[in-house]
């Protein structure tokens, strides 16, 4: 397993959304995204930067996603 990959906010969005999590809402630059069975999470979405690894590294765990299930997505 390789560290986590460099990705936007935007691109982090279409993966969770191939995951089955649909946009709740926007609010200012956060996506707030919500999966049938109850787990929502917040992603920033900032143009032309990519997600810091500790924010990212977050959003996978609230989601219960892994760096390889993430590259599958991108």
């Amino acid at each position: 397993m390789a560290g986590l990959p460099a990705v936007s906010g935007a691109k982090v969005v279409k993966a969770l959304e191939r995951a089955g999590f649909t946009l709740a809402r926007v609010s200012g630059s956060h996506h707030v995204l919500r999966h049938p069975d109850g787990r929502a999470v917040v992603v920033p979405v900032h143009p032309g930067q990519d997600i810091a690894k500790g924010t990212l590294r977050s959003i996978l765990k609230l989601v219960d996603i892994t760096p390889d299930d993430l590259r599958n997505l991108l």
